[in-house]
């Protein structure tokens, strides 16, 4: 029992929350288009969750290899470094949550795309493969993104961009371009929840020679990118319910608002980093409350 809930806490079930919030929005674009699947909806879930957990488990690798994760770090504790679980074992489980990935993602894209050409499964199965390489690099190797300022990038395109607007295919077998409007509004509130993580470690990633860009930018800049990540994301999201207006109920998202307004002013305001915690648990959540509030508006 004690292993396992070592294990669960490695999972960091606290960041999985906002890795379905794409995987979600997309299956309710799906349904306002009559093209909604269970079979995806639930064989998504499952994916984005192997994947989400894969990450977790790499940047606890990757971290403590880079000696990043050490007692100055601010975040929870990461099981690695603090010598709970060897390197070995971790190894283990992120090649087990490899194949974990690779098992449900295969049987998504048999699932959903198998009266489809074979060209298409193969551009889905190697969207996949760079998800799992994009879930590892972040910290692990060489040449890890997150340490040169890319992982904002990475974090855009994969949670927001592919994780919608794939989800949004896989059932309907069809690509509607405004469908990237509300996956950039995903995709912008999950880079803040990263440049609020980056944010909080600034200091330690400076000294480690991780090269976010918080450090990049500096304290005042990063405030005012972090800024203009949410501000961005809800003004897409309700330029893109102007543009596709049915009923009132599409605005149910707006009372994710005071939210995203408090949380802007906290950090605005922040001069404790480790005070961000708590911020950085509240907007992830913040971001599923919106990906459901739009989802619901779209259907009632």
């Amino acid at each position: 029992m004690a292993s396992i809930k070592i294990w669960i806490s490695a999972f960091r079930l606290r960041t999985l929350p906002l890795a379905l919030s794409a995987t979600i929005l997309g299956s309710f674009l799906a349904y306002d288009n009559n093209t909604f699947k269970w079979a995806v909806l639930i064989l998504g879930i499952i994916t984005t969750l192997c994947l989400q957990i894969l990450s977790n488990l790499a940047n606890d690798y990757g971290d403590a290899q880079k000696g990043t994760d050490n007692e100055k770090r601010l975040g929870p504790q990461r099981l690695t470094q603090a010598g709970i679980v060897t390197r070995r074992h971790m190894r283990g489980m992120i090649l087990l949550f490899i194949m974990l990935s690779l098992l449900s993602g295969c049987t998504l894209i048999y699932v959903a795309l198998k009266d489809t050409g074979s060209y298409l499964s193969l551009l889905f199965f190697l969207l996949g493969i760079a998800s799992i390489v994009a879930a590892i690099k972040y910290t692990v190797g060489k040449k890890a993104y997150g340490y040169t300022g890319l992982g904002d990038v990475m974090v855009f395109l994969f949670f927001g961009l592919l994780g919608v607007a794939g989800t949004y295919y896989l059932h309907s077998l069809s690509f509607d371009w405004a469908v990237l409007m509300p996956a950039s509004a995903i995709g912008l509130f999950s880079a803040g929840v990263l440049n609020l993580n980056n944010l909080r470690d600034r200091e330690n990633d400076r000294e480690n020679g991780k090269m976010t860009l918080v450090v990049k930018m500096g304290l005042g800049r990063a405030k005012i990118y972090h800024v203009s990540l949410l501000t961005a994301g809800f003004l897409i999201s309700l330029l893109y319910t102007l543009t596709h207006f049915k009923s009132p109920y599409q605005f149910l998202f707006v009372l994710t608002l005071p939210l995203l307004v408090s949380g802007i002013i906290k950090v605005l305001k922040n001069t404790v980093a480790i005070e961000l915690n708590s911020e950085l648990r509240k907007l992830a959540l913040a971001t599923l409350i919106f990906s459901l509030t739009f989802g619901l508006g779209l259907i009632l």
